[in-house]
């Protein structure tokens, strides 16, 4: 590649590399024990190209420590990103040292990226007549490409010129930034159009051709998108500005500043015999001999070899008897392997095994293709005789194994007759625990984050929408790609997870105490599913109809007119143009919201919204239980079976879906109805175990508050003891309005709630409200003093931490705008209680599983909802079972005050709770 001539200037995005040589190398460290990893991979990149490309122009750059002009326009931006890991932070020095000895010139400037600085040298370059490569992994800088500028990513030996621009986005370079813009950016927290990916932002420049014109086109955009963008219109402007690469930074280099120097050969040794890198010293030092040159230097590393990273990838699709003994042979002997499966479908109670794939070490990985069918299909192995050839390894609890979001494998297994054991790790729970709030945690995105990777999305194989077919269609050439590199990202994920954890031993314990065993818990409760009486559903939803038309008919009268009461259009032309009501909120876009909250308050003083609000809670229940859940019955079980998720919430419960079992309301006659439909079948009951008031107790604990601790400690109902106190009145004078007052107070302080919003729930005037909260600080001081140091520490530390070490980061904790930070502050003060609570029933799942399998009792658990587990229990062995069921939950964590359990039973789940 020497073709260049001597007018090509090489920049070299080192941050860019730095990162992605971190996350892509193995750990390496030196005889010290200081890691080496990224420095090896940004030396071993950087001797690449000084030896492909012929010229004397190489500069290197680096992000400066410290905020830039970017946080000034936006105080969020980079907000959620993790602190860089140590194992990075030790290396920068090291690197920057090489560097330097190896005669590169190393540019840092403070206040802008590193970004600005290459697009500004490149672009001055460029004027001055130059041929200009940046070396690169950030998206970003396709923005930079001209017919002189291009990139080249060093670690995928991959380039990129305009026409390659249009190739990989679909948009040409000066369409790049407003093509960022739209997509939004969640590593370094830029706001974008919500649902709006690649395809979307590409087809539309290419449609509107800028982001200005698409801005003043917003209208014609059909569909949720078209609202998405439109509610996103004021942030697009400053996200363009964020995205924008400054290229008029003012810098003080001349071309002659950017060539190389000679090598210090002193220092190179010095630093290579320090970092460890022993056959590039060893060559230098070759028969006393010592490169004069540059180059002599840059040859004298050719024999050092590279561990397997992103730029070394051996994927293999295994389709003979051979090839697959020997990667059952690599299994056997791995400590540890990551698998994958690819299926038929993404609901876990009817997805067929198409493929497995695996791998052992980083860069090395297979597909074993099963099950595809397609005109022409290869010969594939025999599906039945490959799993019975994995099952002693997939079934042996001593084998650890790896995947991402392994419980949905553990059931596709399951499908085929194999119990999947020793789950050692998951990448995806490894990224929830870490850091439940800094990106999602899918392999496509965690890989984005923390690998630098650009992984092969499932759409880029199966299609998309419409047009999209099942995995058994893709051709097996890209379905290998694709399969073996979810088993070698999981891998590598798994590296760098796993040693960011291990550095916080509170939540690597908590990692491997409760969210890795509850994965098996899960499994089992959702394979065991629910009985769903379907005859009494579709009563429900005929009375639910016959209900709504009565609502509808009083709110047509209300409002003078028939109007459709899902629109929320119409519903603000009668609220606000008809009969002038109060507007309370705008929208983006000016007009006055008609959402829920503004419902709500609306409808303390008005009888439409009150009703719209109840039309909205009956269609909800309707559309989303009553008609939907018996659509949802397993044919082959007869039951519904829930999907939990370990990984959404950030506190730390868990929720579910297909269906949401968490949303179905307790307080309303149709959520009990709904619930009466949840039915045990003959010879059995539903029992129900609820934690009563815990996050209560879980304040009284974390506060130490005397009063509090001596209310749960004597068994004395808390709302009415609070009510004695603030209200000043004898425990037995206590009237149901003012412990429903005192409840209100309980529970709204624990969540952040003001004077404003207690005045609200409790129809008092603000000051009344600021009185009854002052008055129970006064009675609970410990309270208080609880409250005030969680804010101050969430100030100082960013995160905040549960019991049980749990952490929830708060990157808007010290955001200048008052409304992002104020809501930061009432999640520092809830979300140690809720992800507390969270942790405590995560043991007792556990622990009532452990002793629903060592027991053999007559016992399934079928659900859990917030901070309720409900069983089907065998009516025989009732009473002892309820009783071991409240001995477990109550022992699931040891606090100041008793953890109390109420169990009930009955036909249904409404009976039982």
């Amino acid at each position: 590649m020497s073709a260049h001539s001597a007018n090509t200037l090489i920049l070299v995005d080192g941050s860019s590399f730095l990162f992605r040589a971190f996350h892509a190398v193995p750990p390496l460290s030196n005889a010290q024990g200081l890691p080496t990893n990224a420095v090896y991979g940004v030396s071993n990149m950087l001797r690449k190209l000084i030896n492909d490309y012929d010229t004397p122009y190489v500069t290197v750059v680096f992000d400066a420590p410290g905020k830039t002009f970017r946080h000034d326009l936006y105080d969020q931006y980079k907000a959620h990103r993790p602190p860089m890991p140590d194992d990075l932070r030790v290396q920068i020095q090291p690197l920057h040292d090489l560097i330097r000895a190896l005669g590169l010139p190393l540019i840092i400037e403070h206040g802008v990226e590193a970004d600005d600085v290459l697009g500004s040298l490149a672009q001055n370059a460029a004027r001055q007549g130059f041929h200009v490569v940046i070396s690169t992994g950030d998206k970003d800088m396709a923005q930079l490409v001209t017919e002189q500028i291009t990139l080249e990513n060093s670690m995928t030996n991959t380039r990129m010129d305009i026409a390659g621009v249009v190739e990989k986005f679909g948009v040409k370079p000066e369409q790049i930034i407003d093509y960022l813009a739209l997509m939004g950016d969640t590593v370094d927290n830029i706001p974008g159009v919500p649902k709006v990916g690649p395809k979307t932002a590409a087809k539309w420049l290419q449609q509107y051709d800028t982001l200005d014109n698409l801005i003043a086109h917003a209208d014609d955009i059909k569909g949720k998108i078209g609202d998405n963008l439109r509610e996103a219109l004021s942030q697009l402007p400053l996200s363009r500005q964020l995205t924008t690469i400054k290229c008029d930074t003012a810098l003080h280099y001349s071309l002659d500043d950017l060539k190389r120097r000679e090598p210090d050969i002193a220092a190179l040794k010095q630093q290579l015999g320090h970092l460890g890198f022993g056959s590039w010293l060893k060559t230098l030092n070759g028969n006393g001999s010592t490169p004069a040159t540059m180059d002599e230097a840059q040859s004298a590393s050719s024999t050092e070899k590279p561990p397997a990273s992103a730029a070394s990838r051996d994927y293999r699709t295994v389709l003979t008897q051979a090839d697959f003994d020997a990667w059952l042979d690599k299994l056997r002997q791995a400590e540890l392997f990551a698998f994958d499966t690819e299926t038929t479908s993404l609901n876990y109670s009817d997805a067929e095994i198409v493929g497995i794939s695996f791998a052992v070490e980083a860069g090395q990985a297979a597909y074993v293709p099963l099950a595809h069918d397609y005109p022409e299909v290869p010969v594939q192995l025999d599906r039945q005789t490959v799993l019975e050839a994995l099952r002693p390894l997939l079934e042996d609890p001593a084998k650890p194994k790896l995947g991402q979001n392994l419980k949905y494998d553990a059931h596709v297994l399951a499908n085929h007759g194999i119990s999947l054991r020793g789950v050692q790790h998951d990448t995806m729970l490894e990224s929830y625990v870490l850091n439940s709030t800094a990106s999602k945690h899918n392999m496509d995105d965690l890989a984005k984050h923390y690998l630098g990777v650009d992984t092969i999305h499932f759409e880029d194989v199966a299609g998309k929408g419409a047009k999209q077919i099942g995995f058994q269609e893709v051709p097996i050439e890209q379905a290998g790609q694709y399969a073996a590199e979810d088993a070698d990202i999981t891998l590598r994920l798994h590296q760098t997870l796993s040693a960011q954890l291990q550095q916080l031993p509170r939540l690597w314990d908590l990692y491997k105490d409760i969210e890795i065993p509850l994965i098996d818990v899960l499994v089992r409760i959702e394979e065991n599913g629910v009985l769903i009486d379907s005859a009494m559903l579709d009563q429900q939803s005929l009375e639910l109809a016959n209900r709504m038309i009565g609502i509808e008919q009083q709110a047509h009268d209300l409002a003078g007119s028939a109007f459709n009461l899902g629109s929320p259009k119409q519903i603000q032309e009668i609220l606000y143009d008809r009969l002038n009501l109060p507007v309370l909120k705008k929208t983006p876009k000016g007009q006055p919201s008609t959402d829920e909250s503004v419902l709500q308050e609306l409808a303390v003083d008005y009888a439409l919204p009150r009703l719209i609000l109840e039309f909205r809670g009956m269609s909800k229940l309707k559309s989303t239980y009553t008609e939907k859940l018996p659509q949802q019955i397993n044919r082959r079980t007869g039951r519904v079976h829930t999907s939990y998720h370990q990984a959404v919430a950030a506190t730390g419960r868990l929720s579910s879906s297909d269906p949401n079992l968490q949303n179905i309301p307790i307080r309303s006659e149709e959520g009990r109805k709904i619930r009466q439909a949840f039915i045990a079948p003959t010879g059995y009951k539903i029992v129900a175990a609820d934690y009563s008031q815990i996050e209560l107790r879980i304040m009284a604990h974390l506060s130490g508050d005397a009063g509090l601790l001596a209310a749960f400690s004597q068994g004395v109902d808390v709302h009415s003891a609070t009510a004695a106190e603030v209200f000043e009145v004898d425990l037995d004078q206590v009237t149901h309005d003012l412990r429903r007052s005192a409840k209100a107070i309980n529970f709204g302080l624990i969540y952040g709630m003001s004077a404003f919003g207690l005045a609200q729930q409790l129809g008092l005037s603000r000051n009344q409200a600021q009185a009854y909260i002052d008055l129970y600080f006064s009675r609970y001081p410990g309270v208080k003093l609880y409250m005030d140091n969680i804010r101050e520490q969430a100030k100082q530390l960013g995160y905040v931490e549960t019991l049980f070490g749990r952490r929830l980061y708060l990157p808007d904790i010290n955001a200048r705008n008052a409304a992002q930070r104020q809501y930061a502050e009432r999640t520092a003060i809830n979300a140690p209680m809720q992800g507390t609570a969270a942790d405590i029933i995560k043991r007792a799942m556990i622990a009532c599983d452990a002793w629903i399998r060592d027991s053999k009792a007559d016992v399934k658990m079928i659900m859990q909802v917030h901070d309720e587990l409900v069983f089907e229990v065998a009516e025989a062995q009732l009473a002892g079972c309820m009783a071991e069921i409240r001995g477990i939950m109550s022992a699931a964590a040891d606090l100041q005050v008793p953890l109390l359990v109420e169990v009930g039973c009955g036909e249904n789940w409404d009976q039982a709770h």
